[in-house]
């Protein structure tokens, strides 16, 4: 009997998913290019996907080869292409230009009844070889039922010797329509601030070299067409899902050729492959849609669909940091938990200071031990008496750092990062990094974090990273380890997952440092910023949203008086703004006043009736005109019911307030819309001069949803920083 034979990969292959279309060219045996990535183009026979090729195919004029230069989702030099390659590396100062072939193509494009109407994604993986450079590489391309692109690329070396890897970037294209982009930059207390450019010709490329995900990191790299926002425009972004140094960029070329990429940033002969060994890229993810809106909820239900992503009702937390830092007094810290349990929180987090000699941050770290000084009696009184209460007990921790002065560092100096034997890097918070890809090091952390969670009723761990690897070596193999230790904190969080299920862990580093989409593989939540002052957090939140859903989003009321701007205020606009997001409390409960504890108790029992909603539904924000007004929102999946905010955050020019348009309800539905309590009332918010505003009463007014999306309702004019809240739900009457 013959041997089978296996069919011909296809031309071309068209995935289809959620209103995206991405239409890959798999002919000449070359790697695989992309014809169309954006809006769904329907479905394509094999005749007009031919035509298609037939269609896009540049006229090759003014090119530095004859004939097309065809771009790849890994860019090669060898087909042509002088700008940002795909790959880069050399063997020795040879193979540095590889000229791939493909030898083998999996796809796995689902039958679906529906795929006129839209398609159910699918997953093509192509392998390829150069004999001459001894390599091989797979690249994946995957689209995900939201309509979320993903991609990413190993290589491996096939040869004898040394191949050493300096870059591995997957790239999508994007149209000329494209004129604009925006990228975020931040710092400590102000992470994830947008900036927006022209997309020109040249590379606009953002690499951060910190160590971690960063605060000026790309974040999420958008291009779109000229003056995109919320709901308008036409928008592709990228992301990439890593949490060490990583490379995002926008090139457009004069030969008409537009790319978003990104890959992790390989310091100087990191990654040195040896014989059948390979490196595999971060995923680099891609979303397409109108408006930044429809963009941000592709991620959204992309993570929202993982089967680990957190299910049950996202708890009240009480966090004790910004209520008494390091002085870890056992009866002071019971009633703050007794204080934080009768205002409705559900989960009491003992922060830094329960260690070893710690009692300030320049001692002890890496001696993670239950202090006898500070806890004479171990953590169970304060744990026993968290848990009667009814809440889960979590715990802070910084397993990657260690301070010079602790009993881990004076036993084992090898085990701190270093450029070379005998010289350590500068510190920074009088910190050191541990080199988790150290064996004995990683031992000793795993079994500690282990040991603790098995010795007391720990549900949360919030994961601190505070700061930034410089000169990051390996001791004992003398080369760069960012790459190494990223490896290695994934590998220690999963494991102590493995060993502890229904262990959540929130990434936290100096605040929003390590926010990604791989880092919330294995994590459960981020912590968004130090910075708690709620104007501050309306932009930190609002951006930090545009990648992840809002139960992932830590957000807390912090005191009256802003403990990193001195600003101050009012508890309704500091607990609307913590609304949105996983809710939380970072104040000193024990000096409120009984009002302010009656008041916060009532946003507590709030954030509970709508964290369903909330953590379920649509994120939207309107494109209000006004800049000193913000209008956003959460309406349900089944646009049964809505809640929005109107949150001044500055005076504004216009006296009073112009109407503000309620995005995203069902057009066709009719909608009853009122005040919700308790950001309902204009005492403390509304200007004490004029008559009310008429509709603003508990009966509201009944309005259709393309009314409310389109002509609005009047806003009422608010004093500066406060905010007030509606409520919409749909209605038959």
């Amino acid at each position: 009997m013959a041997p089978a034979v296996s069919p011909p990969p296809p031309d071309t292959v068209h995935l289809r998913a959620a209103g995206t279309g991405l239409v890959l060219d798999l002919s000449g045996g070359t790697l695989p290019r992309v014809l169309h990535w954006g809006a769904d183009l329907g479905p394509l026979d094999p005749r007009a996907a031919a035509d298609l090729r037939l269609a896009r195919s540049p006229q090759p004029i003014g090119y530095s080869v004859d004939g097309p230069v065809e771009v790849a989702v890994l860019p090669e030099q060898s087909a042509g292409w002088l700008g940002t390659p795909g790959l880069a590396g050399n063997r020795g100062g040879t193979a540095f230009s590889p000229a791939f072939r493909v030898t083998a193509v999996d796809t796995d494009v689902p039958a679906d009844p529906a795929a006129p109407d839209g398609g159910a994604g699918g997953r093509v993986a192509v392998r390829a070889e150069d004999p001459d450079a001894g390599l091989a590489l797979d690249i994946e391309v995957e689209m995900c039922p939201a309509g979320l692109v993903r991609v990413r690329a190993r290589v491996t070396n096939l040869g004898t010797t040394p191949f050493t890897v300096d870059a591995l970037q997957p790239t999508l294209p994007v149209p000329p329509e494209a004129v604009e982009l925006l990228d975020f930059t931040g710092r400590h207390l102000r992470e994830r601030s947008p900036q927006r450019t022209a997309f020109t010709h040249g590379l606009r490329v953002r690499e951060n070299r910190t160590g971690r995900t960063g605060f000026d990191s790309a974040f999420l790299l958008a291009a779109g067409t000229a003056g995109f926002g919320a709901r308008s425009g036409e928008v592709w972004a990228v992301h990439t899902a890593w949490s060490g140094n990583s490379r995002t960029f926008a090139e457009r070329t004069y030969h008409a050729v537009s790319l978003l990429g990104g890959g992790e940033l390989l310091l100087s002969g990191e990654v040195e492959l040896g014989p059948g060994d390979a490196y595999a890229s971060p995923w680099l993810y891609a979303a397409h849609g109108t408006g930044l809106d429809r963009v941000s909820a592709r991620f959204h239900t992309h993570l929202r669909a993982r089967p680990h992503h957190p299910a049950r009702p996202r708890p009240v937390v009480a966090n004790t940091w910004e209520a008494v830092y390091f002085d870890h007094d056992l009866d002071r810290l019971r009633a703050l938990a007794d204080a934080a349990a009768a205002v409705g929180a559900e989960r009491f987090v003992l922060d830094d200071g329960w260690f070893g000699g710690r009692r300030d941050d320049r001692r002890a770290l890496g001696d993670w031990y239950v202090s006898d000084e500070a806890w004479p009696d171990g953590l169970a009184p304060l744990t026993d008496h968290v848990t009667a209460l009814g809440m889960e007990f979590g715990l802070w921790v910084e397993p990657e750092m260690v301070n010079e002065d602790s009993e881990l560092a004076r036993a084992h100096p090898e085990w701190i990062m270093a450029p070379a034997p005998g010289r350590l890097p500068g510190r920074a918070r009088s910190q050191q990094v541990l080199d988790l890809a150290d064996p004995g090091a990683f031992a000793h952390l795993l079994d500690r974090l282990d040991a603790l969670l098995t010795a007391h009723p720990i549900a949360y761990l919030k994961w601190d990273h505070n700061r930034d690897l410089v000169e990051a070596g390996h001791r004992r193999t003398g080369r760069a380890g960012v790459h190494g230790q990223t490896l290695a904190a994934y590998r220690l969080m999963d494991e102590l997952r493995r060993r502890h299920p229904g262990l959540e862990i929130e990434s936290c580093s100096s605040g929003g440092g390590r926010v990604d989409l791989e880092v919330l593989q294995r994590t459960d939540r981020v912590w968004t910023s130090d910075c708690i002052d709620a104007l501050e957090r309306r932009q930190i939140q609002r951006w930090t949203s545009a990648l992840i859903p809002l139960e992932l989003m830590a957000a807390h009321v912090g005191a009256p008086t802003a403990h990193t701007t001195d600003r101050r205020h009012e508890l309704d606009f500091r607990a609307g703004t913590a609304l949105f997001g996983h809710f939380g409390i970072e104040w000193d409960l024990t000096r409120a006043t009984p009002a302010e504890r009656d008041r916060l108790a009532a946003w507590v029992a709030l954030y509970k009736e709508l964290r369903g909603l909330l953590h379920t539904g649509t994120a939207v924000h309107a494109d209000h005109p006004d800049p000193a007004y913000r209008v956003h929102g959460v309406v349900a999946a089944d646009g049964a019911e809505a809640v929005y905010a109107i949150a001044a955050v500055a005076t504004s020019a216009n006296y009073p307030t112009g109407p503000v348009r309620l995005p995203g309800l069902d057009p066709d539905a009719v909608y009853h819309v009122v005040p919700q309590p308790p950001a309902d009332t204009c005492d403390g918010n509304a200007a004490r001069w004029g008559v009310p505003l008429p509709w603003w009463t508990p009966q509201g007014v009944r309005l259709p949803g393309r009314v409310l999306a389109t002509a609005g309702l009047q806003a009422p004019v608010l004093f500066p920083e406060r905010l007030v809240l509606l409520r919409a739900r749909r209605t038959t009457g």
